[in-house]
């Protein structure tokens, strides 16, 4: 779905339902407040009506010419009311308040002023026998004059006894004279919450877009979408971090190859993390590597750029440890078959000198020499001190590597105090630990300067654990960390020591079986450097025989 099509139609929606939502609140506060209003305007109409029927009940002139009207056998002239006090003080009393009717009638409910005065001395139109029991009724009634807020209150003689009653009330309509220019207000209120809320969803559709790049919300679900299928469904580490040094992704390859938990929204800094995956997860440098968790992590950085504004850097995580502890092993594996390629070739040249000999009649040299064979063994290895080690897998390896390092013109030799009861029962941690030692050992003789080149390897057997010193004729380790990774592909033909992976690598295999790789020396001037291994678990307590092999 392209951003033309989706956007207008998302603004639409959200700026229908936005409006919507403000006009049905504002609608439902208008209808409140209108209830609310018309409320009030008729208990003012009610109360207003009560206090002016209540004086003019009180009003001593009232009270006397009801009572003696009330007290008379005969019915009350019409005549008599339309010019009498009762009329004149009703018909003032309504001018001045602006009353829809003042009305004083008798015990019996005839009227004795009225607004109207032909209507005097007719019986009124509502009910009047709550009031001459004595209470005060406000009500909206409709009479002849129509529907008003009313209140009715006896009139009380000098014994307190109701006699007649005032009723006083004022027209709907002049009680609703108010409500109109209410009515403006509240629409113009309306009006203005309508204009503030288009307003304001403007605004934040524009910050919406800013912070969302442009991308709209279906196109951000299939982000959404596609970036968990593809952050977790690679092998591949995937950090990012913004330009403020906040993460904001870090897939379950990267928190488990950095040994991380609940890394989104932490700042970089508060992960402590090795300094090399902080500088390469901030672009500086682009590469790297470093060993994090006995790892060998590979890390790749790269800039992410949205329409020419920097937003911060992926963080591409290879785990390579598998990898070169592979390679180490090959490495191994070549090594002795090369040597095994030397024992087939001069087997072979033996094997020749015997049918030779035996072709020439001379069975009894043929039988010495096979005889000297057999004490001496099929291969004799330049390595001197070699026959110390009892154990074939060490003796076949450190042979092989005594071919190689001859080679390159040192002499490889095992030390007099080599001693191992049992044999080796974890070779290929045996030999990726001791061939990456030897191997740098080997470069740094042939990058030394002393004359001869030489390498020594000393093996103790320590329980159930093989301990392992190299010592070469180098020049040492000249300040050198050995255990500190240099980024891959940075050349250097001095590199020697651990300054690549082979030697942190070699130590994350130690520890992994109980054991640990250290600097005995850094070297002096009688010889370099000199390392040491302890593999634990790596000797079995039986030595390896024919019969027991």
């Amino acid at each position: 779905m392209s951003t033309t099509t989706t956007r207008p139609r998302f603004a639409t929606r959200a700026l229908l339902l936005h409006l919507a939502t403000v006009a049905l609140v504002v609608l439902l506060c208008t209808g409140v407040y209108l209830v609310l209003a018309v409320q009030q305007l008729r208990a003012e109409a009610e109360s207003t009506a009560l206090g002016i029927a209540r004086t003019l009940a009180e009003d001593p002139q009232v009270r006397d010419e009801v009572a003696r009207i009330s007290a008379a056998d005969e019915v009350p002239d019409p005549d008599d009311l339309r010019t009498g006090a009762l009329q004149r003080l009703a018909s003032d009393v309504s001018d001045r308040t602006g009353a829809l009717f003042v009305v004083i009638a008798d015990e019996d409910g005839i009227r004795l002023a009225h607004p109207t005065p032909s209507r005097l001395g007719q019986l009124v139109s509502t009910p009047f026998a709550e009031v001459l029991a004595g209470n005060e009724v406000v009500d909206w009634q409709t009479g002849t004059l129509g529907e008003s807020a009313r209140a009715k209150v006896p009139v009380l003689d000098e014994a307190g006894i109701p006699v007649g009653e005032v009723s006083v009330g004022f027209e709907r309509t002049g009680v609703f004279d108010d409500l109109p220019p209410l009515l403006a207000v509240i629409g113009a209120a309306a009006a203005g919450a309508l204009t503030l809320a288009l307003l304001a969803f403007l605004l934040l559709r524009r910050r919406w877009e800013r912070l969302t790049l442009g991308v709209q919300p279906e196109e951000l679900v299939a982000l959404v979408q596609n970036q968990a299928a593809v952050l977790n469904g690679v092998d591949d580490g995937v950090f990012a971090v913004d330009t403020a040094g906040v993460v904001r992704v870090s897939n379950d390859s990267a928190d488990r190859l950095l040994g991380l938990e609940a890394t989104v929204g932490r700042p970089l800094a508060d992960l402590a993390l090795p300094d090399a995956v902080v500088k390469t997860a901030t672009g500086a440098p682009a590469t790297s590597s470093a060993v994090v968790n006995d790892r060998v992590l590979y890390l790749d950085s790269r800039p992410v750029i949205r329409d020419g504004r920097p937003l911060g850097h992926v963080l591409i995580i290879r785990d390579r440890t598998d990898l070169v502890a592979l390679t180490e092993r090959l490495e191994t594996v070549r090594a002795v078959t090369a040597a095994l390629r030397v024992q087939r070739h001069e087997f072979a040249n033996r094997m020749h000198v015997v049918a030779g000999l035996i072709d020439a009649a001379r069975v009894d040299d043929a039988r010495g020499f096979l005889d000297e064979l057999v004490e001496r063994g099929s291969v004799a290895f330049p390595v001197a001190g070699l026959d110390l080690l009892s154990d074939p897998f060490l003796h076949s390896f450190l042979g092989a590597k005594g071919i190689e390092a001859g080679e390159r013109g040192v002499s490889l030799r095992i030390a007099d105090e080599s001693q191992l009861l049992g044999s080796v029962a974890e070779p290929e941690d045996v030999a990726s630990v001791v061939g990456n030692l030897v191997d740098n050992a080997v470069t740094a003789a042939v990058a030394g300067t002393r004359i001869p080149r030489w390498v020594e390897v000393a093996v103790l057997g320590d329980g159930d654990a093989l301990v392992v010193t190299v010592a070469d004729s180098g020049q040492g380790l000249a300040g050198i960390d050995p255990l500190s990774p240099r980024p891959p592909g940075e050349d250097d033909p001095d590199r020697v020591h651990g300054r690549g992976l082979g030697i942190p690598l070699a130590r994350d295999i130690a520890r992994r079986s109980g054991g640990d790789l250290w600097v005995i020396d850094g070297g002096g001037d009688e010889h370099g450097a000199v390392f040491a291994a302890r593999l634990g678990g790596a000797v079995t307590d039986t030595p390896m025989t024919e019969e027991n092999p």
